[in-house]
């Protein structure tokens, strides 16, 4: 375990970020590459070797300010981002996560899709052609200025239901497994349970594809008045309670806090299982939300975690037998 130590806005965070791109090839703060890319510069270069079972893996980067980066897997390039992340992961907290308990719906389905990607890298497939269809469909019904449904609605309805279906079904299957190792993190941090419940748009036992096609049908009527897509994924929601409270209406901020690290913490649990050896764990600032009583509980337990990267503001909170990086003005040195 690795603790980076400095004041505010010296570089920690920057480093972290560099770390969990690497593995991941995506920021967990902005949604383009553009802004890893210093001011004036024609691209930015990432270096790391990752020890796994199977032995160190060199994973080299260069972002680009234009056209295709760079990417290199113990020197031998790699086109498709999803053959890196199926050689190495990384699960990574950083204190915006707060928003997947107090934010809005389409925070706690982001937080699910990363989840689904971090144990199945393929599966990332799937919702992008979901998202693609939607656009389509919801283009359609926009512009539709017939008394009737648009002629290529019915289509449309296949694409959608079929992917659809498979982002559902992923879903389903990766916050079963996140879920109680959350609940079990939790309860090691705060005492007490947290309860998250995945509420899928539509619900079927069986031929899933079938129900949310049927779903469409139904609510046809609904959606030509108001020209978009109210059936799929991306109408989900997660219910995420502490005990029997709601969290996000009735959660303090330090259990929203504790919460989204430990919904975080429930994501690196269940990649461990899912690939047989734990994953990179970036933690950026993760005990400024917490009293000294759960900050003790959650340091205590971090060394039993493989590799890990976590930042603090001073010595202070530095976890037992982590190694110290200072870190001032971009520069790093040990201690």
């Amino acid at each position: 375990m690795c603790a980076l130590v400095g004041p505010n806005a010296q570089g920690k965070t920057n480093l972290l970020e560099s770390a969990h791109y690497l593995l991941t090839l995506r920021s967990p703060r902005v949604a383009s590459d553009q802004p890893l890319v210093r001011a004036g510069a024609s691209s930015a270069f990432l270096r790391a070797e990752v020890e796994t079972n199977s032995g160190r893996v060199l994973v080299e980067v260069e972002v680009r300010s234009s056209g295709a980066n760079r990417i290199q897997v113990n020197r031998s390039g790699v086109r498709r981002k999803r053959d890196l992340r199926q050689r190495v992961r990384s699960v990574m907290f950083i204190p915006e996560d707060i928003d997947v308990i107090q934010g809005g719906p389409e925070d706690r389905r982001r937080f699910m899709d990363e989840a689904v990607e971090a144990m199945w890298p393929a599966e990332e497939a799937a919702r992008t052609a979901y998202d693609k269809a939607l656009r389509q469909r919801n283009r359609l019904l926009k512009e539709n200025e017939g008394p009737g449904a648009p002629p290529d609605l019915e289509a449309w309805d296949g694409e959608l239901a079929a992917h659809g279906a498979a982002v559902t079904k992923a879903r389903t299957r990766a916050m079963a497994a996140v879920a109680p190792r959350a609940g079990d993190e939790f309860e090691r941090v705060s005492g007490e349970r947290l309860r998250v419940d995945y509420r899928p748009s539509v619900q079927a036992a069986e031929d899933l594809e079938s129900a949310m096609r049927k779903r469409l049908a139904e609510r046809r009527t609904d959606e030509l008045a108001r020209r978009t897509t109210l059936v799929g994924p991306h109408r989900d929601e997660l219910d995420i309670a502490v005990g029997e409270m709601t969290a996000r209406r009735f959660a303090s901020h330090g259990e929203s806090w504790a919460g989204a690290l430990c919904l975080r913490l429930g994501v690196w649990g269940a990649v461990s299982v899912e690939i047989d050896e734990p994953p990179l764990l970036v933690l950026d600032d993760p005990f400024s939300g917490l009293d000294p009583e759960r900050r003790a509980r959650l340091s205590g337990g971090l060394s039993s975690r493989g590799q890990v990267l976590i930042s603090v503001p001073d010595e202070a909170q530095v976890p037992p037998g982590a190694t110290v990086w200072r870190v001032e003005e971009g520069s790093v040195r040990t201690r």
